[in-house]
């Protein structure tokens, strides 16, 4: 199950980071193309990927903690 959700989290997180790419280069926000401009399925796929940023951050701070140990 943990694999599972850190393989979700990594997928959004990519996803996200390159919306944001295709944003600072060409002005583009797939995400908006695809959903709609600010609707709710947009703003789902923002806190989805806002969210997976999160989980990656904590596995990542407690795997550091484990090595520290």
């Amino acid at each position: 199950m943990k694999y599972l959700l850190k393989w979700i989290a990594w997928v959004l997180v990519v996803i996200g980071g390159l919306n944001w790419g295709l944003v600072g280069l060409f002005n583009f926000d797939l995400v908006a193309t695809i959903f709609g401009a600010m609707s709710i399925a947009s703003r789902v796929v923002y806190t989805l990927v806002g969210i997976s940023a999160i989980v990656l951050i904590v596995y990542k701070a407690k795997k550091m903690m484990k090595k520290k140990k």
